[in-house]
């Protein structure tokens, strides 16, 4: 996310009940580069990129920017967070993690971590999620963080699922505009 005022970037590292949340260091490059490469989360992200490829080009200090929180399980990355601007009105949530830590609620454990963190410093500002609509996981997800379906539309060849969360949800505030 380009503006975060008026939070400094990047804010002290949070502590879940099992994840830290932290701003990227060297040590995570070999992670991203796993992460970018790894076959299954890149089914619903448009793909794998080629190791050889990503081992050329992320950086020494990958990820590093603000809105970008790496999730830490046992000193080791496991998966990131982002909050991204996309316009004056929106800031999008986005979330990638290793196959190895899917399925045991880490996601959801950092999502909230980074969504209440948001809302201490952007109070009643609305966030929204995009991912594809076949993505079951995502879609509970979602859900369960309290995203509300604004709408779905096709992009990449696939149906999405866009939903909000906050003062833009249909019924409860200024409304969503695309």
């Amino acid at each position: 996310m380009t503006d975060l005022t008026p939070a400094a970037w990047p804010p002290a590292p949070m502590s879940t009940a099992r994840l830290v949340l932290r701003e990227s260091e060297a040590r995570d490059r070999a992670a991203f580069v796993e992460l970018f490469a790894s076959p299954e989360v890149g089914t619903y992200v448009g793909g794998a990129r080629p190791r050889d490829e990503l081992e050329r080009a992320v950086p020494e200090m990958p990820g590093r920017r603000p809105g970008l929180f790496v999730v830490e399980l046992d000193g080791g990355m496991i998966g990131m967070v982002t909050l991204e601007r996309r316009d004056a009105e929106r800031v999008e949530l986005g979330y990638m993690f290793l196959p190895r830590a899917w399925g045991q609620g880490y996601a959801a454990e950092a999502c909230t971590a980074v969504l209440g963190w948001f809302d201490g410093v952007l109070p009643g500002e609305s966030v929204v999620v995009v991912t594809q609509a076949a993505n079951a996981r995502a879609m509970r997800l979602a859900a369960e963080l309290g995203f509300v379906e604004v709408r779905r539309f096709e992009e990449y060849g696939a149906e999405q699922w866009l939903g909000v969360r906050g003062a833009a949800v249909p019924g409860g505030g200024n409304g969503v505009r695309e």
